[in-house]
């Protein structure tokens, strides 16, 4: 009877205690403690620490690199612009006020001296150089007009296209403002829209890249890619080399398309993260090309390099933003949300500086500033932001030289031609020589 009561004793003790590393016993609370000190998570949150590095490196670029860069239409590297930067005089294109204008990304048309945008009823309007208006057309009904469409634009040398997130697809004479051709689609598009060897390229709310005629709108293929339940209002990029389209989709896949079938190529996803609200807040910067690889980033902290032929990944790095990056020779240059200046080797993707432009710029109580864009001339960066505010900054020292103030609300990302610099308000352009 003693042995039997020995037994059970001992079997209480053992399902009390654990055996450690050193042959001692452990409690209950002192295993459970341990174990909660060596669990490692299976996700774990990746917080970057945002700090300057190399701020007193002065950055000045070879004059043999500044060239303007005339195929940036295609491949959307269009930083480097011919602009002195004066700012001696002010011009204004006015429009009726478009409402919801910081969920937008605009863009200008310039046709010869003639410079063309929208208003808020989606009517498309030719402005001459004196701001002075030459036509106005509109091809909404009257409850279209009241869903106030969401239009992006291109052009050839003859035609304006335009697509929207109503569905419809057209084409404008650019001498005379009338439609040439009108098409539904079935879906709402949600990216930019594209031109290229008498083609059209536009991404519809399915992630599907469409294929138009230029010459009547009609669909020559159509290229499906993985759906999401929900698209941000950031527009989908994309791209165009040879007989190759690249394009982004809303949940972060990179996709090479063959121009003329609209088979695949490659494909590469950028995030791994099945997490709806991830997926939903993913705002991706623009795809840029430049010496056979793509460069881009998100507003999930992942700036990438990666080969424009096979989609293999070149370099990562972690810098939190989704403008437009631009690169001129052997560098990029990209702003962070934070307001980092960020100056990176492009074919390594080390980074050489970062400055913290928004550090010393002026704020009200809880205000929270963020770049909308930037380019840049071969002394200073020019960069708009959501508080009306145009930066210039001193590239070779990342400091501010100047605060212009355009307005009180959000601007557009800065665009110059012909030595004039032009930012989208809500209600006008503004025109700074």
């Amino acid at each position: 009877m003693i042995n039997i009561l020995k037994f059970i004793v001992f079997i209480f003790l053992l399902n009390s205690c654990s055996l450690g590393d050193g042959g001692g016993f452990w409690t209950k609370e002192e295993n459970i403690k341990n174990e909660l000190l060596n669990f490692k998570p299976l996700f774990k949150k990746n917080d970057s620490v945002l700090k300057e590095f190399n701020k007193n490196f002065q950055f000045s670029l070879n004059k043999k690199d500044l060239k303007l860069n005339f195929n940036s239409r295609n491949d959307n590297n269009d930083g480097y612009v011919l602009f002195k930067g004066k700012f001696e005089k002010i011009q204004k294109y006015n429009f009726s006020q478009i409402k919801n204008f910081h969920e937008l990304e605009t863009n200008i048309i310039f046709s010869g001296k003639d410079l063309i945008f929208f208003n808020n009823k989606g009517s498309i309007l030719s402005f001459n150089q004196n701001s002075k208006l030459k036509w106005k057309i509109n091809n909404y009904s009257k409850n279209e007009k009241k869903l106030k469409p969401i239009i992006s634009m291109t052009n050839n040398n003859k035609q304006l296209f335009v697509s929207d997130n109503l569905s419809k697809i057209y084409s404008v004479n650019l001498i005379n403002g009338k439609i040439l051709w009108s098409k539904k689609n079935s879906l709402p598009f949600n990216s930019v829209i594209k031109f290229f060897d008498n083609k059209i390229f536009v991404v519809d709310a399915n992630n599907n890249l469409n294929c138009f005629s230029a010459k009547d709108g009609s669909l020559l293929w159509l290229h499906k890619t993985e759906k999401s339940f929900i698209n941000s209002s950031k527009k989908l990029p994309i791209l165009i080399k040879d007989e190759i389209v690249t394009f982004s989709n809303s949940l972060g896949d990179i996709t090479a398309i063959d121009i003329n079938n609209g088979s695949l190529i490659w494909q590469k996803s950028t995030q791994n993260s099945n997490i709806y609200e991830d997926i939903m807040t993913l705002k991706m910067s623009n795809l840029i090309l430049n010496d056979e690889s793509i460069y881009f980033s998100n507003n999930k902290n992942q700036f990438y390099s990666i080969d424009f032929n096979t989609g293999i990944t070149n370099w990562t790095q972690e810098i939190n933003s989704n403008v437009k990056p631009a690169i001129i020779g052997n560098f990029i240059f990209t702003i962070s949300l934070e307001g980092y200046f960020f100056i990176i080797e492009k074919n390594t993707g080390n980074i050489l500086r970062i400055t913290n432009i928004f550090d010393k710029l002026k704020k009200k109580k809880n205000e929270k500033i963020f770049p909308t864009g930037f380019i840049f001339n071969f002394q200073n960066l020019f960069i708009s932001t959501n508080s009306g505010r145009l930066l210039v900054v001193d590239i070779k020292t990342g400091k501010i030289k100047n605060v212009l103030k355009i307005d009180s609300n959000i601007i557009s990302r800065p665009v110059v031609q012909s030595q004039n610099m032009y930012v989208i308000k809500n209600n006008s352009i503004i025109k700074l020589n």
